[in-house]
């Protein structure tokens, strides 16, 4: 057979690069260690790109799925904090970046019968490298929680408004972290943690701890960078809290980002 034509690697005169360029909505089996040493097996949306210099017209998409799958069917996260380099081998390139995007499931009893149900939380795992610099991981969960408006309890005669809410927590870190630590970090410092299975004794339990322990978003990105300024293993983080009002037409918002390297 006759050698095709490379577009791809034509000269593309316009003088621009691009910081990534690649493929996004893959779906990649994985498996997760979790703290109790089991392994999970989940389904991740993997994205992998790297970066194009100017004078290429473009990547080819191909082989980011060859290195994807070079590691049979269904990757470690071993596997994962490898990606990166084995992109910057396979298309020549100066920066790679992956992500994968999964759902991570915890049996959770409920507080007061005991009753497991599953959970489920969204985890996100980001790398980016460097040819011949540092690789850099972070990662993110994403944690429903329930809120109760101190305001609301403080002006009313009876009762306060409450809502569900999700925390985006993202870290970076020196020595490995638990998807189960971060998960627990954020569930402390709301009004409530949430559960998929609550009979009549648990509800009630449930209502009157958020009632008891009222929070704003402001209170709640607070009480967990308190927790993360504190914790020696992290070296960056990134804590967003987003309300779903349950009666405003709005939601509520709020972010805190904090670097934790001391400068020598």
């Amino acid at each position: 057979m006759s050698e095709l034509k490379d577009t791809q690697n034509e000269h593309d005169d316009r003088q621009i690069a691009i910081d990534r360029v690649g493929v996004k909505a893959l779906k990649f089996p994985l498996v997760v260690k979790d703290k109790g040493g089991d392994e999970q097996r989940t389904v991740a949306t993997v994205a992998l790109a790297v970066d194009l210099p100017h004078h290429y017209k473009g990547t080819h998409m191909s082989r980011f799925v060859e290195v994807l799958n070079a590691h049979g069917n269904c990757l470690s996260v071993h596997d994962m904090a490898g990606l990166p380099g084995a992109l910057l081998e396979r298309l020549d390139a100066q920066r790679a970046h992956v992500e994968f995007l999964f759902p991570f499931f915890k049996s959770k009893p409920a507080p007061v019968t005991g009753n497991e149900g599953m959970m489920d939380y969204e985890v996100k795992f980001e790398i980016e490298a460097e040819k011949g610099g540092a690789t850099d991981f972070i990662v993110t969960v994403m944690v429903p929680v329930a809120t109760l408006c101190p305001c609301s309890k403080a002006i009313s005669d009876y009762g306060a408004h409450n809502q569900r809410g999700v925390v985006t927590y993202s870290v970076r870190f020196k020595d490995p972290v638990w998807i189960e630590d971060l998960i627990a970090r954020v569930e402390s410092c709301a009004s409530c943690e949430l559960y998929s299975l609550l009979k009549r004794p648990d509800e009630k339990a449930v209502t009157e701890r958020a009632y008891d322990n009222p929070v704003f978003v402001e209170d709640l990105v607070r009480n967990i960078a308190l927790a993360s300024n504190a914790d020696e293993q992290l070296r960056w983080y990134r804590v967003e809290a987003e309300n779903f009002e349950s009666i405003h037409n709005h939601n509520a918002y709020a972010v805190i980002e904090m670097d934790l390297v001391k400068e020598e």
